[in-house]
């Protein structure tokens, strides 16, 4: 037998006879495959189920993460038949929501918000806090892509037990998305996270949809980037109650610091976004940690400040209005849209609006003409 045959005899053909330790080449039988593993038979049913309303609230407030994501996937469904449902379940959840502190994260592409919301995100559950991080992108509505990304990018904060992170849904309107965004929010409240991060991962109108549903708005940047990046910060710089230039370590110390003076000279001609309070420039490291701690301690500071002035209250009291104008609004752009007589009388007129027959007034008050005959 030869020295490669295993301990039931086995030997392939092609191994020498006279095999030792110089043959380089060893084979072994695979190995027993492990018996698989039975599932905890209310484990499974409870993933399979259709839970019901009281299920969804008790899973949300004891901080069952799968159902937690599971009410989350209800309210983003365009379903009517889930519609009722998310209603309910939200409406028992909001007294237990409105308890954390939302912070908006924006930046330039390549700032290094993900790494910076990571390093925020880990620090502050060191300090015994409960962080949910959310993502929203309008942008989707147009690429339609997905964001899963940012949790392999935030690898070591997706590992933490009080954190959760959740992509923004795509696909929809712009309304859509900020309203299963807001609600999103409360859910997260409601089981329990005190610390809210959005990450704004569209450009543009994002900023603005962000600023509209947190406390507290963090512009990240970067120093020596070109014109083509920075140009993002126009007129959003002015949402911002605080600038970070991030990557402010190794040979860019200087860069940095000297980004965040120029930032800083200029927030002094701008009107700040919060009244009663003067929004900041500083550096900071979210590679190394430096000066995330000082980043935490000013949003602290951001919210004694406002809660005493009662401009933090004031502000959630007009997010919420504003949130309600903006149901309605999309609710009747939808709902005149997809009106089959606007469809009908859509088309032609936008024919003679392009061949100058019509005026875009007169075409405009005919759909709405249209549209209220035909709901009368």
């Amino acid at each position: 037998m030869s020295n490669d045959s295993d301990e039931t005899g086995y030997a392939p053909d092609w191994a020498p006879h006279d095999a030792n330790d110089a043959f380089a080449v060893r084979i072994k039988l695979g190995i027993e495959k492990p018996s698989p593993k039975h599932p905890d038979p209310s484990e499974t049913a409870r993933k399979r189920s259709h839970l019901t309303v009281d299920d969804y609230v008790k899973g949300v407030l004891a901080n069952d993460k799968m159902v937690l994501a599971r009410a989350i996937t209800l309210i983003e469904s365009n379903s009517q038949d889930h519609y009722e449902q998310a209603r309910q379940v939200l409406q028992q959840l909001l007294p237990y929501s409105g308890n954390s502190l939302r912070v908006g994260i924006t930046g330039v592409p390549g700032a290094g918000k993900s790494t910076l919301i990571e390093a925020l995100g880990c620090h502050l559950i060191q300090l015994g806090h409960k962080v949910a991080v959310l993502a929203v992108d309008p942008s989707s509505t147009i690429t339609r892509g997905s964001i899963l990304g940012d949790k392999t990018r935030m690898e070591k904060l997706a590992r933490q037990p009080d954190c959760f992170i959740r992509p923004s849904p795509s696909g929809g309107t712009l309304g859509g998305v900020t309203r299963k965004s807001r609600e999103t929010i409360l859910l997260c409240e409601a089981a329990g996270y005190d610390v809210i991060l959005v990450e704004t991962v569209g450009v543009g109108q994002s900023e603005i949809t962000v600023r509209s549903m947190v406390d507290f708005f963090l512009l990240v940047m970067i120093s020596g980037a070109g014109d083509e990046l920075q140009g993002i910060k126009k007129g959003v710089i002015e949402l911002a109650d605080a600038l970070a230039v991030n990557k402010a370590d190794g040979q860019n110390v200087t860069k940095a610091q000297l980004a965040c003076n120029e930032y800083a000279s200029a927030l002094k001609y701008l009107t700040p976004p919060t009244p009663g309070w003067e929004s900041k420039a500083m550096t900071c490291s979210a590679l190394n940690g430096d000066k995330i701690p000082e980043i935490w301690q000013m949003i602290k500071s951001f919210e004694k400040a406002t809660k005493e002035s009662g401009f933090f209250e004031n502000r959630r009291h007009n997010q919420s209005l504003d949130w309600v104008y903006a149901m309605i609004e999309n609710y009747l752009k939808e709902s005149f849209f997809s009106n089959s007589q606007v469809k009908h009388y859509l088309g032609p007129l936008k024919h003679r609006i392009v061949k100058e027959e019509i005026l875009p007034t007169d075409a405009a008050e005919k759909l709405l003409n249209i549209y209220f005959s035909s709901r009368r």
